[in-house]
This record gives structure tokens, sequence and C-alpha cells, in this order.
């Protein structure tokens, strides 16, 4: 893995973990902003998106209060 999709990695994980809407609405603004070309996808990365699809086509979703409960377990 390179070392651009090592920090893109970083970024989304990070991304993932923030719960505060005006801080996500930011980073939203800024990434709208921001021209940019369509970002290449490596074969991990569509692979995982095609999982990921799959996933809600057959109804395999999980709410995120059920996550949240999860979680809670998990550091509890």
């Amino acid at each position: 893995m390179s070392k651009i999709d090592q920090i893109r990695n970083s970024i989304i994980d990070k991304l993932l973990t923030i719960n505060n809407s005006e801080l996500l609405s930011a980073f939203n603004k800024i990434l709208e902003a921001s021209p940019g070309k369509p970002i290449p996808l490596d074969k991990s990365q569509k692979e995982m998106l095609k999982m990921s699809e799959e996933d809600i086509l057959s109804g395999r979703l999980i709410s995120q209060s059920e996550i949240d409960k999860e979680d809670a377990k998990w550091l509890g």
C-alpha cells in the first residue's frame, strides 16, 4: 500500500469515529470546496465496496443503536 493510501485510510478511520455533526459538516464543506479529480481505488477498496453493497442488498445491516449497545458492552 502506498503512503498516500495509508494516509487516506487513516483519515477515513478517524472520520468514522467522529460523532460531532458540526465538525463533520466543516470537513464536508472543506472537501466540497476543494476541486479534485476522482480518487482511484485499489483492488481491496473496490472489493470492500462491493461487499458492502452485497450486504445492503441482502439486508445484512446493523442499526447505529445496536452498534452503540455492542460498543458499550465492549467498553464496559
